[in-house]
């Protein structure tokens, strides 16, 4: 009979046991965490939900499901980039698994930490910029994708502009100052340019308080038609520069989709979209162990061309069939 009592404690000891491994506190040693994944970008959050659906879905694609096998912490920059070195050291803090971010926050990033593994998404060459050393072989804790939505296209986007509208003889190319591909002037474009017989104004605006003064000034220079280069920045409030070429009655062509989908008139990239999809891929890979050397940085294996025949209308243009038949989308 003792012995049975005896076996019977034992018995209530070891489901005491197990409970109180189920119910260890927050911060103990049993503790269960669900691996943290870090979203760091440099602009407002509004117009980039897209982006945040597309990382999940990469997530989704390595069996990772927001909420049952991972959390995500998001931290968005507003355009204040001087917020993004306490944005990065929370995320490292908080002991995130992997950091996703575009190239201006992933930069603030790698100076934060050396150990936590990082996923770039950039529209500029990364070995250009000083992210990589090697496409097929990064080193650290860097890698991630490019998507060629900033400065590396700028030259077939002005070859596009041209054939759109051939009467511009004077074409006006806005940069942003603060963007890592930045080229101030233009060197690429401009020669571009002289073999197109067109004359090259180059223009700067590093904020949304200088966006106005810029068209003020290509107005006044006579430009015919304007090239916006890529940036973060630029497409965080492509609103006000559609709405501004609308203004001036100018003829622009834009380095992404939304762009266009929002009204703009041309566009020609790579899509960002699946740029940040594959980013998730790539998290998803690294939170089962992947090192970011062990993953090449992406390339995009195609552009989209998108044109919005309804804004051509209303700037009096008349889109060549063989344009239209070579664009991705087409929007009446």
């Amino acid at each position: 009979m003792q012995f049975g009592r005896t076996r019977r404690r034992e018995f209530m000891k070891f489901l005491a046991g197990a409970a109180a491994a189920l119910l260890v506190p927050a911060g103990g040693k049993a503790e269960q965490r669900m691996p943290l994944v870090g979203l760091l970008r440099t602009t407002p959050a509004a117009p980039f939900m897209n982006l945040v659906i597309a990382l999940r879905e990469g997530l989704r694609m390595e069996g990772f499901i927001e909420g049952e096998s991972f959390a995500l912490e998001q931290r968005w920059a507003d355009n204040q980039l001087e917020r993004l070195p306490a944005m990065a050291a929370d995320l490292v803090q908080r002991k995130v698994a992997v950091i996703v971010g575009n190239v201006g926050a992933v930069e603030v990033a790698r100076a934060a930490t050396t150990t936590v593994p990082i996923v770039f998404v950039t529209g500029e060459d990364p070995v250009r910029t000083g992210l990589v050393t090697s496409l097929n072989r990064p080193e650290g804790n860097l890698t991630g994708v490019t998507f060629f939505g900033g400065a590396q296209l700028d030259v077939k986007r002005l070859e596009l502009l041209r054939e759109l509208v051939p009467a511009a003889t004077i074409i006006a190319v806005l940069g942003d100052p603060t963007y890592p591909g930045f080229d101030p002037n233009f060197t690429d474009v401009t020669a571009a340019g002289r073999t197109l017989g067109c004359k090259i104004v180059a223009l700067q605006a590093e904020n949304e308080v200088e966006l106005e003064p810029a068209f003020n000034k290509l107005a006044q220079a006579g430009a015919g038609a304007l090239l916006v280069s890529g940036s973060p920045l630029f497409t965080s409030l492509r609103q006000k520069l559609i709405a501004l070429a609308a203004r001036h009655s100018l003829p622009a062509i834009y380095d992404l989709r939304e762009f266009v989908v929002d009204g703009g008139l041309i566009s020609y990239s790579a899509s960002i979209s699946s740029a940040y999809r594959q980013a998730g891929v790539y998290a998803g890979r690294i939170l089962k162990g992947a090192r970011p050397s062990e993953l090449p940085v992406l390339q995009p294996t195609t552009f989209e061309l998108a044109i919005n025949l309804k804004t051509a209308r209303a700037l009096g243009l008349t889109v060549p069939l063989t344009l239209q038949a070579s664009a991705d989308e087409v929007i009446e």
